[in-house]
């Protein structure tokens, strides 16, 4: 399958993408389910704000808040730690993961059956406000998932 030239999606825009599934020897990978993916809200915000002492270690924390469906006919499943990365014009593609928990809204990893969806927040680090945020959560380590693009302010 050739990578996705998906355009990465604003706060307020919708985007989908191909679940894809190997055989049992990781090869040959073909579309199991169709996700879709929109994004509520992207707001920077600080250890404060999401009740920690942990400092971001790669600058800036951003609350990325998503609603995710499974709009396909199969069970499909989304992990998102350690999936997600940012970057900019300036900075390779860095882990944006971090173990801080939001506090608010649904647990985004989970296994989706069709036409389920869950809406929940991420704290995500990113190394400066802008830039996007992709998820790599797909067989093709070539292109992501689905990449959204993080507000400058």
């Amino acid at each position: 399958m050739a990578p996705s030239s998906a355009p990465p999606v604003k706060v307020g825009q919708t985007a989908t993408w191909d679940f894809l599934e190997a055989d049992e020897y990781g090869e040959n990978a073909k579309v199991a389910t169709t996700f879709e993916v929109t994004a509520k809200s992207a707001e920077y915000v600080t250890s404060a704000d999401v009740d920690t002492t942990n400092e971001p270690e790669n600058g800036q924390y951003v609350r990325l808040t998503l609603t995710i469906k499974n709009v396909g006919q199969k069970p499909g499943e989304i992990a998102t730690y350690g999936m997600m990365k940012w970057e900019n014009a300036d900075t390779a593609a860095q882990d944006a993961a971090t173990l801080e928990e939001v506090g608010e809204g649904q647990d985004l990893d989970a296994t989706y059956k069709p036409g389920q969806a869950v809406t929940g927040s991420l704290v995500l680090d990113v190394g400066a406000k802008g830039g996007t945020v992709s998820y790599w959560g797909g067989l093709m380590d070539e292109t992501p998932a689905f990449t959204v693009e993080l507000p400058k302010s």
